[in-house]
């Protein structure tokens, strides 16, 4: 999340930015569930600001599809779609397997080596806390990124996967065993240290994949969260 300005007399400043970040982890998350209404006059006093900065965090959201807007009732977080997942995997897939592929051909950087690793321990430790290992899933991703000098492109894999985050959110531990994950992000490091383009791909797509495997299992288990759209 981005870092609120400095103190002001009235409270705690929160931008429009920091604001939609919260809110999309909330989302994300699950801490805000599906259903669950917006109030621009009580979101505004939690972050001790005006409802200005609330309301643009909200056409974010809006725009992101974690919420929709409902004349004269309201904002409300909407179900989590499977056709907006689709969308969003399939963009994932296309970006991820470039980065993977470019890291394995040209190396990445000892501090994204870190990273990944770093992010691998972190995922053993937060095994039974959902939102400290995805938090690390997403770290362990962004270093391959970073590692290639494509943090930008990250940034837009951000963007688009707030439908598949919830899904992923919403699968552990239960239907996706971690051991699953940490295992492939092994191999796709693995790979990538080895220098084996090819073989980093098929790794990045196993890994990609598992989520479709999962799928239908949550659409029958949380019918209350999850819109079949398909």
């Amino acid at each position: 999340m981005t870092a609120p300005a400095p103190r002001r007399a009235e409270g705690e400043y929160y931008s429009a930015r920091a604001i939609y970040a919260e809110l999309r982890a909330d989302i994300v998350t699950l801490r805000l569930t599906p259903g669950a209404k917006l109030s621009e006059n009580e979101l505004a006093l939690r972050f001790g600001t005006s409802r200005a900065p609330v309301r643009e965090a909200l056409i974010r959201l809006n725009e992101d599809g974690l919420i929709q807007v409902q004349p004269q009732r309201g904002s409300f977080v909407t179900r989590i779609s499977l056709r907006a997942m689709e969308r969003a995997r399939f963009v994932r897939e296309a970006l991820e397997i470039a980065i993977t592929r470019r890291a394995a051909a040209h190396g990445i950087s000892p501090a994204a080596r870190r990273q990944a690793e770093d992010a691998m321990i972190a995922q053993h430790a937060a095994r039974l806390d959902p939102a400290g290992f995805t938090a690390a899933d997403d770290r362990f991703h962004r270093a391959f990124a970073e590692g290639t000098a494509l943090d930008g492109v990250w940034d837009i894999i951000e963007r688009e996967k707030a439908q598949f985050d919830r899904i992923r959110f919403l699968s552990l531990p239960a239907v996706t065993p971690v051991d699953v994950l940490i295992e492939q992000h092994g191999a796709i490091l693995a790979a990538v240290l080895a220098r084996r383009p090819a073989e980093a791909e098929a790794a990045i797509r196993t890994h990609l994949s598992e989520v479709l495997r999962i799928t239908d299992d949550l659409a029958s288990r949380y019918p209350e969260l999850i819109v079949e759209d398909l």
